[in-house]
């Protein structure tokens, strides 16, 4: 969700770098070279960003290869662009410089602009699965469909096919399911076969100068081997979701399920994943019919995640809300919590705590080991006191 607030209030060239993320994602997405060369929002982001420089004495790109280049090679705080403190993740880039596409630091600027077409995209699928199984009365379906975009990114043709008579999800969703799968492109193909993270069973992108690299933040940060489980490539072909549904739908959802499995082999406490129709992520039940509503983020930037936050339904009733993010988003940026809270509606500050995975299971573990009278502390956040 978007932002609502002026652009002035949040940094005066907020809007040019929403337009050159978008360009940056619409040109990894192109299969075949257009006529003309760039789309429109390509040429039209380059042509701003030239006169951007022009104007503050600063030498611009010579071409929009020169752009990516930059986008390459160039950490987001060294471009001439007037943006708020928080909004200069130190030395990161918005493209990965070996395999040429966008890192998630872009897509998330992407998707905060003005109907973007990843916002779009995901937004769309995941609606038409979340309508069609409200007309069934089938809550079950929607968490079996989330289960399958996190557990299964990559499919053969031959698996694609039989989902059509799974009794979990296929058979209602089937449509739904086969428009969020795409063809895999033939740069993900190497010497006829390819290569699954062997962590999110994304495919690795094979690199210039040999091996592979997975697009998620986590599997790369993690030292996630470089050689991955092969796939060969099948006959009827094979597919993976879209970028934006692995970036914003399959890598929250194995945080979502690494979450659920700790609270189960823990504290023998099995959450609800999504319910209600993905009202949250996990409802969790503590002892005195308490309930916790927890929503996942793993994003890098902490300023637009406090901003596209809105208050969780509260159907089914929950007793406390908290926002948990990864224990290694806090680990790359030790300023992640005071970034979230200063940009943060003021309607939403008492509603909702924001802790790492780490945090909030020794939350629920105090939360548990504690007299009824004992609340956990809500200002606790990153292992720290906010």
């Amino acid at each position: 969700m978007r932002d609502t607030r002026s652009e002035d209030a949040v940094g005066t060239d907020e809007g040019l770098l929403r337009q050159i993320a978008s360009a940056l994602a619409c040109l990894s997405r192109q299969r075949t070279v257009p006529n003309p060369v760039y789309p429109a929002k390509v040429q039209n982001a380059y042509n701003r960003l030239v006169l951007h420089c022009l104007c503050r004495g600063e030498e611009p790109p010579g071409s929009v290869p020169q752009m990516v280049r930059w986008a390459s090679e160039r950490p987001l705080s060294e471009w001439p662009l007037e943006l708020p403190p928080d909004n200069f993740p130190g030395a990161a880039l918005l493209v990965d410089p070996e395999t040429r596409l966008p890192h998630q630091l872009c897509l998330e600027w992407e998707v905060s602009a003005a109907d973007p077409a990843a916002e779009l995209f995901e937004n769309e699928r995941i609606r038409e699965a979340l309508a069609v199984c409200r007309a069934a009365k089938a809550p079950q379906v929607y968490t079996a469909f989330r289960a399958l975009l996190t557990s299964r990114p990559v499919l053969t043709g031959a698996e694609l096919a039989l989902l059509g008579g799974d009794p979990d999800c296929g058979m209602l969703l089937q449509d739904v399911i086969k428009r969020c799968y795409e063809p895999v492109p033939a740069s993900y193909l190497q010497r006829g076969t390819y290569r699954q993270c062997v962590r999110c069973r994304c495919l690795m992108v094979p690199l210039l100068h040999g091996g592979h690299r997975c697009e998620l933040d986590r599997c790369r940060r993690d030292g996630t081997s470089d050689e991955g489980t092969p796939l060969r490539a099948d006959k009827g072909g094979v597919f993976q979701l879209s970028r934006p549904l692995r970036m914003f739908i399959t890598s929250p959802g194995l945080a979502e399920t690494d979450l659920q499995t700790a609270l189960e082999e823990k504290f023998g406490i099995t959450a609800e994943m999504w319910p209600n129709y993905d009202a949250y992520d996990l409802r969790v039940p503590l002892p005195g019919r308490r309930h916790w509503a927890v929503d996942v983020k793993d994003r890098v930037n902490p300023v637009l995640l406090a901003r596209s936050l809105t208050p969780f339904r509260n159907e089914p009733p929950y007793d406390r809300a908290f926002l948990v993010v990864p224990r290694y988003r806090f680990r790359d940026n030790e300023a992640y919590g005071r970034q979230f809270r200063r940009n943060l509606q003021e309607n939403l500050a008492d509603r909702v705590t924001l802790l790492d995975d780490r945090a909030f299971l020794r939350l629920v573990a105090d939360e548990i080991s504690a007299p009824r009278d004992k609340a956990g502390d809500p200002r606790t956040e990153g292992g720290r006191r906010a």
